[in-house]
């Protein structure tokens, strides 16, 4: 499988991780706003050292963002190597796997695509 890695160009190192200009302007609060604004619930993870959520498959679009630490996640036989900053799309019923690749806590963002949002 292919591993992609996202560009990024580090400023600042916060919790061991070299992290871009574009993440120390993230919030929660500003992400879950804008997710709002586009349709998205947003829920914070915060995953120790190792922890796999394997094969999930869902019926709604997801949004996928790191705050802080190392994601690997795994879908349509890519593998998207993901740090602060970045964001993704799982699209509806894409299985999905994501990993904590990192020696410290990945803290992360979820957003499952609201129903009514998702049928317009």
């Amino acid at each position: 499988a292919e591993t992609l890695e996202a560009q990024r160009t580090p400023v600042a190192v916060l919790g061991g991780h070299h992290v871009s200009e574009r993440a120390l302007r993230l919030t929660r609060e500003r992400i879950q706003h804008h997710w709002a604004e586009r349709g998205y619930t947003c829920d914070l993870w915060v995953d120790p050292p190792g922890t796999v959520w394997a094969d999930f498959v869902k019926d709604e679009n997801q949004l996928v963002l790191v705050l802080d630490g190392s994601l690997l996640l795994e879908m349509q036989g890519r593998k998207v190597s993901m740090g602060p900053g970045d964001e993704l799309l799982i699209p509806a019923g894409v299985r999905h796997t994501v990993r904590n690749l990192g020696t410290g806590t990945l803290r992360w963002l979820c957003g499952h695509q609201r129903q009514q949002t998702a049928a317009n």
